[in-house]
């Protein structure tokens, strides 16, 4: 074997080759967005079109769903997500996400930082609190698969377990005892925390939707596993699990009709 016929570490054909008509992914950058070009490389990846989104910009450009990345939107110096929530592209994100009147309403996936915003948004009930021990937490992180009925979550199986990368200060997930109650009831508990709650959030909820199940709010990081080499140690080998990247293919393969 030559030096050109070896692979290097997540090389894999072009995803250019894969890629989907009409599948275009806006990824908003707010200021102190970290995690914009990791999402819109994992939209990429999985053979959607990522449309950068400004913060500024009321206009989303035509996308068919919407990825507010993790990061520290306005430095979190009033609470995270707060003031982020004001910016003017979030007045057309939660219009189009939360339209009655469509029959298909925007799909928007908050990743950490991203969660926090569509909480205060109130796109998503609950709030986003400070990890119940104070400490910034950066670990893998196994998660359990227990709604499959959102365009972000269609390519798992129902209880499929995953591991992804997180890293938060402000992330454990609070809500009202009847609220809890109505999301449990529901099913609307999207992800969940297996083994050892790693912040404290309300019955190890690490992820929910909305009513519709077109807004889904994360708060591990699928972006950073989504490349063999770079994501969580799994049976395969050391940094090669990939099992953030069918979040991704989930919802481009919704937008192009389940192709």
């Amino acid at each position: 074997m030559t030096a050109a016929d070896t692979p290097l570490i997540g090389d894999f054909p072009s995803p250019a080759e894969a890629r989907l008509d009409g599948a275009r992914i806006g990824v908003v950058t707010f200021p102190g967005t970290l995690d914009d070009r990791d999402a819109a490389r994992a939209v990429r990846l999985a053979g959607g079109t990522a449309v950068p989104l400004w913060h500024a910009d009321q206009s989303l450009h035509g996308v068919d769903a919407v990825i507010l990345p993790g990061g520290f939107s306005y430095g979190d110096y009033l609470r995270a997500g707060a003031i982020a929530r004001f910016a003017p592209v979030m007045t057309t994100i939660v219009s189009e996400a939360s339209a009655q009147q469509a029959e298909s309403p925007l799909p928007v996936l908050g990743i950490c930082n991203g969660f926090q915003i569509l909480t205060e948004a109130h796109l998503l009930p609950g709030s986003m609190i400070k990890n119940d021990h104070l400490k910034f937490i950066c670990k893998d992180q196994v998660l359990r698969v227990e709604n499959t009925a959102t365009p972000w979550t269609a390519q798992f199986t129902q209880d499929e377990l995953i591991a992804v990368p997180m890293k938060n200060q402000d992330g454990q997930y609070v809500v009202s005892a009847a609220e809890l109650e109505q999301i449990e009831a529901e099913g609307r508990v999207v992800f969940r925390y297996v083994g050892e709650n790693p912040n404290g959030s309300r019955n190890h909820i690490a992820g929910v939707t909305n009513p519709r199940g077109n807004v889904v709010g994360l708060m591990p990081h699928p972006e950073h596993a989504v490349e063999a080499g770079y994501g969580p140690d799994d049976a395969t080998g050391m940094r090669s699990g990939t099992d953030g990247l069918t979040i991704f293919t989930s919802v481009v393969g919704s937008l192009a009709g389940g192709k």
